[in-house]
């Protein structure tokens, strides 16, 4: 059997930008992508602690230790900049994988550095 669950997760990350105009995608420091191993064009999932909306999109690189989160395209209408989200990734895993998994944590303060990953 197959399970689908929480890869990694980066928590209350702040929204630094919104661009309509871009065609989509979410921006994320290359440094927080890293830690919570988040390839490029990957799905995720973004979760605004402020207002409530959820939303799916993929995941671009902004440089490293930038502190860049961007949300681009039509989602920037769901969000404000500023606004604290939670940016989560999802994988399947075989009956053999689940034993001893955690996914990845990453904890970041106002400035979008690391403060503390499991």
């Amino acid at each position: 059997m197959q399970r689908f669950l929480l890869k990694s997760k980066i928590h209350r990350v702040r929204i630094t930008d919104a661009n309509l105009e871009y065609e989509g995608s979410i921006s994320i420091d290359k440094g927080l992508m890293d830690e919570a191993n988040i390839l490029p064009y990957e799905k995720v999932s973004v979760w605004d602690v402020n207002n409530g909306s959820r939303f799916d999109t993929y995941a671009i690189v902004a440089p490293k230790n930038s502190g860049d989160i961007i949300v681009n395209g039509a989602a920037s209408r769901l969000v404000q900049i500023n606004d604290l989200i939670i940016i989560a990734t999802f994988a399947l895993y075989n009956d053999e994988e689940v034993s001893g998994f955690t996914p990845k944590l990453v904890y970041v303060t106002d400035k979008n550095k690391i403060i503390k990953k499991s």
